[in-house]
């Protein structure tokens, strides 16, 4: 075997730039497939994070629009909801897609109105300041927490606890004084992507309400047990506030985990196809490597027919060419290998992110590749061990 590694050395590297050229080829292929699959991993990652981050993470409890008998969210669907079994904690939530004004810039955003549990439920990470306070809530104070997001874009700095912003409501410019600043809930994606999604600010829903000139809430969050079925208890909670109503189809209760899986099987569907893609070019150099091989045996038909005069049998040279298609293969595969982990890793470093190998792929990329190498190098291989030594040793 030693002598077939030999051998297939030598002759891989007597055309270097002809060899360096088809295992650049298939490297390209295998890279592209780990960084491709690298991005969709990371970026399914950072979705669901950033999901969790803001509270996709449980069940969101709103009125039904297609019932004949509208009804109207207010306490005591709330207190309802607390009472069943299967609830850890739910608040009361009311949203408005707005825009704010400070320092004469302008910028979309979301408002969230919010009770002092926000944290319980939709994970809020306050940086400096403080949440939205009981006392807030008691008193309709015009109190606002922001997001990071925000508060580097208006101000250049991350705390701008007692500074003050101006948010359209109600048709008009209200004035709320920064109490606190939270992390960005769409942190990553923000950077990214800061013109098109909008910074979050949360207020007193009780504030919002005043403004407003309303009672009820839009939605009302809620925070399972844990280890509760979210489909069982969703029907649960559907059944308790539609009999205190007494309106059937009235209650839509959205399972926003069964929503972000959803979104997951979407992501693993484009990465997917996108690897596929990427994968064609492993057949594209495996046909280099067919070539490569083929215009190898026409150049060394003199020497095949040599070592076969004397005594060198069909599956010798059959061997001596497959170990050659092989070894470009595995080079080739496991340069494109290890270059496509370094660039992955590189990425998540700038990107701030954490890398995770996933030996499976690299595997499996490194095994396609060896083995469309090996049945691409077949034929040429065949051709090779199929001359007559006669024949062969005629040709100048």
């Amino acid at each position: 075997m030693g002598g077939y590694l030999k051998n297939a050395f030598h002759n891989i590297f007597r055309k270097r730039l002809r060899s360096a050229l088809t295992i650049a080829g298939i490297g390209i292929g295998v890279l592209s497939v780990i960084v491709i699959s690298a991005i969709g991993d990371l970026g399914k990652q950072t979705i669901n994070a950033e999901l969790n981050s803001i509270g996709i993470d449980g069940l969101a409890v709103s009125a039904s629009s297609s019932t004949t008998q509208p009804v109207t969210l207010y306490t005591d669907q709330l207190g309802e909801i607390k009472k069943d079994q299967n609830v850890e904690d739910a608040m009361p939530l009311m949203v408005q897609a707005t825009q704010s004004r400070n320092r004469d810039k302008v910028n979309n955003c979301i408002v969230w109105g919010i009770d002092n549990n926000a944290q319980n439920i939709i994970s809020l990470e306050v940086l400096y300041g403080r949440m939205v306070s009981q006392g807030d809530l008691a008193s309709g104070e015009s109190v606002c927490v922001v997001d990071e997001a925000y508060a580097a874009q208006f101000y250049g700095r991350k705390n701008i606890v007692g500074k003050t912003v101006e948010v359209i409501l109600n048709g008009g410019y209200q004035t709320f004084t920064v109490v606190g600043v939270v992390a960005s809930g769409g942190n990553v994606l923000q950077n990214l992507m800061g013109e098109y999604i909008p910074s979050f600010l949360y207020i007193p829903y009780s504030t919002m309400q005043r403004v407003c000139g309303r009672e009820s809430f839009d939605q009302i969050a809620i925070r399972l047990r844990e280890g509760t079925d979210p489909d069982s208890a969703a029907q649960s909670i559907t059944t308790r506030l539609e009999t205190e109503n007494g309106v059937k189809d009235s209650i839509k209760v959205e399972n926003l985990v069964q929503q972000k899986e959803k979104l997951n099987n979407i992501l693993d569907i484009i990465t997917l196809v996108l690897s596929v893609i990427a994968g064609i070019s492993l057949i594209v150099a495996g046909l280099s490597i067919m070539t490569v091989m083929l215009v190898s045996v026409s150049e060394r038909t003199r020497e095949i027919g040599i070592k076969k005069s004397i005594g060198a049998s069909r599956s010798k040279i059959l061997m001596e060419f497959l170990i050659e298609a092989l070894l470009i293969s595995l080079i080739g595969s496991g340069m494109g290998c290890g270059v496509g982990v370094a660039l992955s890793w590189a990425g998540c470093a700038v990107l701030g992110m954490t890398y995770t190998l996933n030996a499976g792929l690299v595997l499996f990329c490194m095994g396609f590749a060896v083995v469309t190498g090996i049945l691409f190098g077949v034929y040429p291989a065949m051709k090779a061990a199929g001359l007559r030594p006669v024949e062969a040793l005629r040709q100048e």
